[in-house]
């Protein structure tokens, strides 16, 4: 059997996924070709058939190829596909990854200090306000396509948007920004395609600072 044939992972669909997301930001890719490809790329079962997805794109490599000769049960270390210079994400990340699919946090979740958040057509809803938090302040690196991030924070709390890079995107602050000054900090960062991300209070909150003058 030759590394073609051999199953993938969802890991490794999920990865593939977000390279072809990014040949759209760079304009290799419309978004019927991202839309057909994608589809293919969910369906593939074997690396052939992932990989042919990537092929006539430049700048991806494959590394981790397998050991034929290795007398195991595994096949060998799953392949991983390189845009270029490895860069951004780590894996130690606590990841939400919806695909066409609504995903909402709220009560008393736990809150790691470290959120990525990878969206595609999706809609992510973070509430914070009954929130458990281990930090003052929470990391979210975002990677969507499609999709809307609604983080809603308690009074006190502070949000940071200036790192994200907004490709035909909003983003909507309006609770307080700057440095950390109460019990709640967070910092968004990371690239935001035909997408939007709005940082809100709940409306009773919303509610009492209007009809104070705030």
């Amino acid at each position: 059997m030759g590394d073609r044939d051999l199953r993938v992972s969802d890991t490794e669909r999920e990865h593939v996924g977000t390279l072809l997301q990014r040949a759209v930001g760079l304009g290799m890719l419309s978004l019927g070709e991202f839309s057909e490809r994608m589809d293919t790329a969910l369906a593939a079962k074997t690396r052939g058939e992932l990989n042919a997805v990537l092929i006539d794109l430049p700048g991806i490599r494959l590394a981790g190829q397998p050991n034929p000769a290795q007398p195991t049960a595994s096949a060998g270390p799953a392949p991983t596909w390189r845009w270029g210079a490895p860069g951004g994400r780590t894996e130690a990340e606590t990841a939400i990854r919806p695909r066409l699919s609504g995903v909402t946090r709220k009560g008393p979740w736990q809150v790691p200090p470290s959120l990525y958040v990878n969206s595609y057509l999706s809609g992510v809803t973070l509430d914070f306000t009954q929130a458990v938090m281990s930090t003052q302040v929470v990391e979210i690196r975002v990677d969507d396509f499609c999709s809307s991030l609604t983080m809603i924070l308690p009074g006190e709390a502070t949000v940071d948007l200036n790192g994200v890079e907004l490709i035909g995107s909003s983003a909507n602050n309006k609770v307080r920004t700057g440095p950390p000054i109460g019990p709640l900090h967070i910092i968004v960062h990371g690239r935001s395609r035909f997408s939007s991300i709005t940082a809100k209070h709940p409306f009773g909150v919303q509610w009492k600072k209007l009809m104070s003058g705030f």
